[in-house]
């Protein structure tokens, strides 16, 4: 998958619901233009990082879409910002959290 995600010319993540997006991130760090819906907890997870789209318009998301494949600088920007968001994101720092979490709750 990961060597599918680093040659990718986009990614499109046309979710309505998602509790956290696993694949969104593997996608961001693997350098993979990523453009994903305004809905759940998306843009929350990915901050400013990516570029946003209603998933009930397709006319929305063809034309994002349509920008980032023939936007060579939207294209590097939105690699840039993935590979540097998805930075925030390790199991260690996953680890550290839900043991803070669980100690706090004894």
């Amino acid at each position: 998958m990961a060597i599918l995600l680093k040659v990718a010319s986009l990614v499109v993540v046309p979710s309505l619901y998602e509790g956290f997006c696993l694949p969104m991130i593997e996608a961001m760090a693997c350098g993979a233009p990523t453009i994903v819906s305004n809905s759940s907890c998306l843009p929350e997870v990915s901050g400013n990082a990516l570029l946003y789209f209603d998933p009930g318009s397709v006319e929305g998301i063809a034309t994002l879409m349509e920008s980032v494949l023939t936007g060579n600088e939207l294209s590097s920007t939105l690699r840039q910002r993935g590979l540097e968001s998805a930075r925030e994101f390790s199991w260690q720092r996953c680890a550290e959290q839900t043991l803070k979490v669980l100690t706090s709750a004894l």
